[in-house]
C-alpha cells in the first residue's frame, strides 16, 4: 500500500461501515486498520509489477472522490461512482488540462470493479457493488495515440541512431518488435539470448505471462552496439542486471527519461507532437497488416488476446481501397478497381 492511498484512508472522515467480521479477520492488517485499507491490500496482493501500481493509482483515485463525497468507499452507491464518472469525463485535470478520456475512465471502472468483486465474491466482505450497474463510456476503435508513417519511422530510427547507441537501441525495440515501453524496460540482459536459429528477447506481458519475442537483425546489431559500448563505459555490466541501464549505469532506464528522449527526438526529426513510446506500438501494428502480415500472426506478436484490440491498432483499416469490393469484382468481371 503506497503512502498515497495511506493518507487518503486516514483522512477519511466518514466511519468505515460495518462489515462481515469473521471474513475481514482472514484480511492483512489489525483490527484497527480501516477495513477498506485491508481489503485494497488484499486484492492487490494477487497482482504485480505495472498492473498493480495501476490498479492502486485507481484505487487512490477513488477514495480521494469519496473523500470529497464525504462517504466511506466500501459504503458508497452508484450514484457516487456516477458522479465520479461525470466529473472525470468533464473537469479538465491539472496535469493534462483536459478531463479524462473515455479509454482510461473504462480502465479506471473495470478496477474498480474488479475490486468490489472480489470484496463480496472472494473475501466475503462486502455484499453490495457500487459499480455493478454502473454504465462505461463508450470508448472509439481508432484509439488517441498519434501514429506514424513508414517514412517517419524510418526518420525517427536516424535520428535516435544519431543520439546514442542506448536510444538507438530502445527505439529499434519499439519500432520492430511492436513492445510495450514496460515490456522494453523491463527485460534483462539475461533475457537476451537465442532460441531456434533466432536471436530472442524474452520480455514479461501484462498479467505476468512470458514470452520470447524474435529480434530481427537491425535490433540485434543496436542491441550489440550498445552492450559493446555500455561493457566499455562500465566494466563487468554487460552480462548482468538491466538490459537498458539508466545514464549513470546504476537502475533501468527510467519511464520518464524514455518518453522525454522520445519527444526530443520527434522534434529533431520534425515528427509530429504527441508522439508517446504507445504510438510505435499503434505504427507496427499498422504497417505490418498494410504489408500482408496475418491478423494473427500481428495479434500473436503483440500479446494481444483478443484479435479485435490488434484491429483497433490499425489506422488503415479505414482506407476504401482496401475495401473487399474490389477484390470480389475483380474476381468475378476481370474490372480492376479505378
Amino acid at each position: 500500500m503506497t503512502t498515497d492511498l495511506l493518507s487518503v484512508i486516514a483522512s477519511i472522515v466518514r466511519p468505515a461501515p460495518e462489515v462481515r467480521p469473521l471474513p475481514l479477520d482472514r484480511l492483512p492488517g489489525s483490527p484497527g486498520d480501516d477495513p477498506f485499507h485491508r481489503l485494497a491490500a488484499a486484492w492487490l496482493l494477487s497482482y504485480g509489477g505495472h498492473t498493480q501500481t495501476a490498479y492502486r493509482r485507481d484505487l487512490t483515485a477513488w477514495a480521494t472522490w469519496c473523500q470529497q463525497m464525504d462517504v466511506h468507499p466500501l459504503a458508497a452507491q452508484r450514484f457516487h461512482v456516477d458522479a465520479w464518472v461525470r466529473h472525470l469525463s468533464t473537469t479538465p485535470q491539472p496535469r493534462t488540462g483536459r478531463p479524462v478520456s473515455p479509454a482510461t475512465i473504462a480502465r479506471r471502472l473495470s478496477a474498480l470493479s474488479g475490486f468490489y468483486d472480489y470484496g463480496i465474491h472472494d473475501a466475503g466482505v462486502l455484499t453490495h457493488s457500487p459499480v455493478a450497474s454502473v454504465r462505461r463510456p463508450r470508448v472509439s476503435d481508432g484509439g488517441q495515440a498519434v501514429g506514424l508513417t513508414a517514412d517517419e519511422l524510418r526518420r525517427l530510427l536516424t535520428a535516435a541512431a544519431a543520439h546514442s547507441v542506448r536510444t538507438h537501441a530502445l527505439v529499434a525495440l519499439l519500432t520492430f518488435c511492436g513492445l510495450r515501453i514496460s515490456e522494453a524496460l523491463g527485460a534483462d540482459v539475461r533475457d537476451y539470448g537465442h532460441d531456434y536459429g533466432h536471436r530472442v528477447l524474452k520480455i514479461t506481458r501484462k498479467g505476468g505471462k512470458t514470452a520470447r519475442v524474435p529480434l530481427p537483425p537491425p535490433v540485434v546489431r543496436a542491441l550489440d552496439d550498445y552492450l559493446d559500448q555500455r561493457n566499455d563505459h562500465f566494466p563487468g555490466r554487460r552480462g548482468s542486471g538491466p538490459l537498458l541501464l539508466a545514464a549513470d549505469g546504476v537502475g533501468r532506464y527510467p519511464y520518464k527519461s524514455a518518453y522525454e528522449q522520445l519527444r526530443r527526438l520527434c522534434s529533431t526529426a520534425g515528427l509530429p507532437a504527441g508522439v508517446t513510446p504507445h504510438s510505435l506500438r499503434h505504427s507496427y501494428a499498422t504497417e505490418n497488416l498494410r504489408l500482408g502480415a496475418a491478423l494473427q500472426d500481428v495479434q500473436d506478436a503483440m500479446g494481444h488476446a483478443d484479435p479485435r484490440t490488434t484491429r483497433r491498432y490499425d489506422r488503415s483499416r479505414h482506407h476504401l481501397d482496401r475495401s473487399p469490393n474490389y477484390l470480389l469484382a475483380t474476381s468475378l468481371t476481370g474490372d480492376d478497381a479505378g
